[in-house]
């Protein structure tokens, strides 16, 4: 692959790369998925006035670059490429007068690079870099300006309930901030901590605007009747197609169905943190998943985390709608040759069932922290989870990859070190990382998977200067090297899924 070698030379000389955050001022934390961290807030007030006056502004100047370098470039589905937006975000929080608060958020972006690539072929080679603008039904670009915050507040307590547009974050669900405007839910949530040492969460979720939309859409229904496809409805990069507009008509389930979230979090036993989720969405499916994470001291200083994570997907409606496979390979409007080649390749082509298990051992030291992680998701239906929170995400899960297909195992390894905390250079902190996922033979064969097997390498720096206050500048680069012997589309002689891709980020917070 072009420039691999020496994109791998620089990663090693850097020597690792961190998840944690680099950027922190007064009131905000930057962390590792680009969602602010809030430090001070507006606290009590004595009347419905002194909410507005004693209330805060908190802004956000961002810029985001993206290069694509495809080993090969295949006609109608990848071309080199570049994306540039710039944009930000201004947020205003109340201050809570009888416990009663509000916020609101306003984010844009404005597309900043040539969009040849784009227009009239409705071909949007922009892949990743597609978050810093918005497709039209035309495939031209447009600016994004999107209220995606809007929501009440209430504090009794140790209980806190917001309601309306606002970010949620838990293993499936994230508002995965790393690009221009973050992905955000219509929701009611109620949060309590009177249980000692245990934090409880339920929601109940209406609608998603994912990163690159204008709108709140469903958070299931995947709209293939418009071209460009991916414009409508939601269009994630780990949205089931199965589960379609047409498909969920044809069946006459709800196409705008609400979301069940319950999260609940356990530290009552000394260096044992457990976690269970719940999913549910009545006439498709439901997922519960269960954690726990250990820290055992080792003395001098190093600790040795092992976790374990288990997911189980249930379903209840989608297999008979969307089938087994992400893709929509199976979907109710399938048949034909091509269908009864991709329902082989799956033990119930029409199941929704599923599952993964997943390990990890963390050791870490001061600045240092290295990862080692395993994931197996069982061989029945692709696990379900468009809404930015990644099943595999701490364990094998990297940057732009669905690895929860079913019968694929990973394994990833992954070292952070803090440069500044160090006192090696000062402002500091990288990741680097390698992946290996093996998908499917007999799934990419049947085209009932989209994914080939391939590995990961991964790089990220993050840089902030003492001259530069309130500024952070991160890199990221990533070498993705697939397998063109076990391509789904055994028509296509070349290798058409191996590429390089470049990002660079500033933030700037105000």
């Amino acid at each position: 692959m072009k420039l691999v070698n020496l994109s791998i030379a620089a990663a090693a000389a850097c020597l690792f790369a961190t998840s944690a955050h680099a950027l922190k001022t007064e009131d905000r934390n930057l962390k590792a998925n680009g969602q602010v961290e809030y430090l001070k807030v507006p606290g009590a007030v004595n009347s419905i006035g002194e909410m507005f006056t004693e209330g805060e502004f908190y802004g956000r100047l961002r810029s985001n670059m993206f290069w694509w370098d495809w080993d090969n470039a295949v006609a109608g589905k990848t071309a080199d490429n570049n994306m540039w937006g710039l944009g930000g975000s201004l947020v205003y929080k109340t201050g809570f007068y009888k416990g009663f608060g509000a916020t609101a958020g306003f984010y844009g972006t404005v597309p900043m690079h040539d969009d040849n690539l784009v227009g009239t072929s409705v071909t949007n080679y922009g892949k990743a870099g597609k978050d810093t603008y918005r497709t039209r039904l035309d495939g031209t670009e447009a600016a994004i300006g999107v209220v995606a915050e809007a929501y009440g507040e209430y504090k009794a307590g140790k209980t806190d309930v917001t309601v309306g547009r606002q970010m949620i974050d838990s293993i499936m669900l994230a508002s995965n901030d790393t690009k221009m405007v973050p992905n955000t839910f219509e929701a009611a949530m109620i949060e309590n901590k009177d249980i000692s040492n245990t934090k409880i969460r339920a929601g109940y979720i209406m609608s998603q605007k994912l990163r690159d939309h204008q709108s709140f859409h469903s958070i299931l229904a995947y709209d293939g009747t418009t071209t460009p496809a991916k414009v409508n409805e939601n269009d994630d990069s780990g949205v089931h197609k199965g589960l379609s507009l047409k498909n969920i008509a044809s069946l006459k389930e709800d196409a705008n169905p609400e979301m069940i979230l319950i999260t609940a979090e356990n530290k009552s036993i000394p260096n044992l943190k457990l976690d269970a989720e719940y999913v549910g969405i009545k006439g498709f499916f439901s997922t519960a998943i269960a954690e726990a994470n250990y820290q055992v001291a080792l003395g001098n200083g190093w600790t040795l985390t092992p976790g374990i994570r288990y997911l189980k997907q249930m379903d209840d409606g989608a297999g008979k709608i969307g089938g087994a496979a992400l893709n929509g390979s199976l979907g109710n409007d399938k048949s034909g040759v091509g269908y009864n080649t991709a329902a082989a390749s799956y033990r119930d082509p029409k199941s929704a069932d599923g599952s993964i298990l997943m390990e990890r051992l963390v050791l870490a030291n001061g600045p240092l922290s290295v990862m080692a992680g395993y994931s197996d998701v069982s061989d029945d239906a692709d696990i379900i989870a468009p809404w930015r929170g990644f099943p595999t995400g701490g364990y094998t899960r990297d940057m732009a990859q669905v690895n929860w297909i079913a019968n694929t195992q990973s394994w990833m390894v992954k070292a952070d070190y803090n440069f500044d905390k160090a006192g090696i250079v000062p402002g500091l902190i990288g990741a680097l990382s390698y992946a290996d996922m093996n998908f499917d033979d007999k799934k990419m064969i049947a085209v009932a998977s989209d994914f080939s097997d391939r590995s990961i390498v991964h790089l990220d720096l993050i840089q902030t200067f003492k001259t530069l206050p309130n500024t952070e500048f991160k890199f990221r680069f990533a070498a993705i090297d697939a397998d063109p012997s076990k391509k789904t589309d055994t028509t296509l002689k070349v290798d058409g899924e191996s590429y390089n891709e470049y990002r660079f980020e500033i933030n700037y917070l105000f």
